[in-house]
C-alpha cells in the first residue's frame, strides 16, 4: 500500500464551465487540515467526545430532556480509549487536563446511573482502571 493519494487526470475547462475545478477549494481545505498540529486534532476531537458526553449525562442546561445514559457510556468509552491510547504521543501537558475531565465523567456516569457498576466495569474502566470518588 501506497502513501501516495491517486492522482485525477486533470479536466480540461470546456464552454459550459470554463476554469471550474472538479472540487472547488478541496485543495485549499486539505493544505489547511494538514497544517493542523496532531495534538490539536487530538485534544479537539476529546474536547467533542466530553461535551457530547456531558450533555448525555443530563449535565447540561435542561439536562434531564436530553439524559441518556446509553450513549454516555458509549461516548465516555471512546474517550478513554482515545485518551490511553494518545497521552503518550500528545505528553502529559496536554493529557493531564483529558484524563481529569474523563474522570470527572465517569464519576458522573456512576452517581447518574440508577444501579452503578462495580468498580473497574464502567464506562472507559477497562483503558483507565477503576475509578473511586
Amino acid at each position: 500500500m501506497s502513501d501516495q493519494t491517486p492522482q485525477q487526470p486533470e479536466q480540461q475547462p470546456d464552454a459550459a464551465h470554463p476554469a471550474e475545478p472538479a472540487n472547488p477549494g478541496f485543495e485549499d481545505m486539505t493544505r489547511d487540515i494538514a497544517e493542523v498540529p496532531a495534538v490539536e486534532v487530538i485534544t479537539t476531537v476529546a474536547v467533542h467526545l466530553m461535551s457530547s458526553a456531558a450533555v448525555n449525562l443530563g449535565l447540561a442546561e435542561d439536562g434531564e430532556a436530553h439524559k441518556d445514559l446509553d450513549e454516555a457510556r458509549k461516548l465516555i468509552q471512546a474517550l478513554a480509549g482515545l485518551v490511553t491510547a494518545s497521552a503518550t504521543e500528545i505528553g502529559s501537558y496536554h493529557a493531564a487536563p483529558l484524563r481529569d475531565g474523563l474522570k470527572s465523567l465517569q464519576l458522573a456516569f456512576r452517581e447518574a446511573s440508577v444501579v452503578p457498576d462495580e468498580p473497574g466495569q464502567g464506562p472507559g474502566e477497562k483503558f483507565t482502571g477503576p475509578v473511586y470518588g
